[in-house]
């Protein structure tokens, strides 16, 4: 005979207070929406080339600005959804260091928001298109990308582990296996700056989704 169990689930949508639930919002409309911007942005700047040049360098020119304030919205948004991670999962598995990984991602994303990458690869036009010094504000902004992505990846492990107590077995194994996926985008830039894009992205997008299973109920045990 057999005899169905909900998992306790504290970040369960039906009971999740309505502030949880906008920071949680906030955190998963985050990469989605910086990848939205700096998509439009490529396509519509003069000079950018997505095969040559990083969404970070999209903060120069004249219309810099709107890129620094995507990069400091989603920081921002980020930071809000590790409140609500907080919240919602705070006494479970992961609960305590997933919010504080996911916290210094999105303090990443407001450095490099301050800090703008370097010029360079013909961006912004008339830039020269072989490579350029590294500036000091080039140097914090790389920097912080990079302690902010090993947080990240750091934060899915930490979540695979969360997914695993409470059932989600699917979930728990594709987290443990993203940030591989995600540190092969950043290794292969050196060939083309197409993998790092596609390696950033993947972890925003990620992130997104893992914000979204857990607003959801646990999944029901039988024994």
């Amino acid at each position: 005979m057999t005899q169905a169990i909900r998992v306790p689930f504290t970040g369960r949508a039906a009971s999740t207070p309505l502030a949880t639930r906008a920071l949680l919002t906030c955190g998963a409309v985050a990469g989605p929406l910086f990848l939205g911007v700096g998509v439009i942005e490529g396509l519509t700047r003069t000079g950018f080339d997505f095969t040559r040049n990083a969404i970070s360098q999209l903060s120069l020119g004249s219309l810099g600005w709107l890129q620094v304030a995507s990069f400091l919205l989603t920081g921002t948004l980020v930071t809000a959804g590790a409140v609500g991670l907080r919240r919602a999962i705070g006494h479970t598995a992961g609960g305590t260091w997933a919010p504080r990984l996911v916290g210094a991602f999105g303090a990443s994303f407001l450095l490099a928001g301050v800090f703008t990458a370097d010029p360079g690869a013909g961006f912004p036009a008339g830039t020269p298109d072989g490579p350029t010094t590294l500036s000091g504000h080039g140097t914090v902004h790389m920097l912080s990308g990079t302690v902010g992505y090993l947080a990240l990846c750091a934060a899915f492990f930490v979540l695979a582990r969360h997914f695993a107590t409470q059932g989600r077995r699917g979930w728990a194994l594709a987290y443990r296996l993203l940030p591989l996926g995600v540190f092969a985008g950043f290794a292969a830039s050196a060939t083309t700056v197409v993998a790092f894009t596609a390696g950033a992205g993947l972890g925003l997008l990620a992130l997104t989704a893992a914000i979204a299973q857990l607003t959801r109920p646990a999944p029901t045990a039988r024994r």
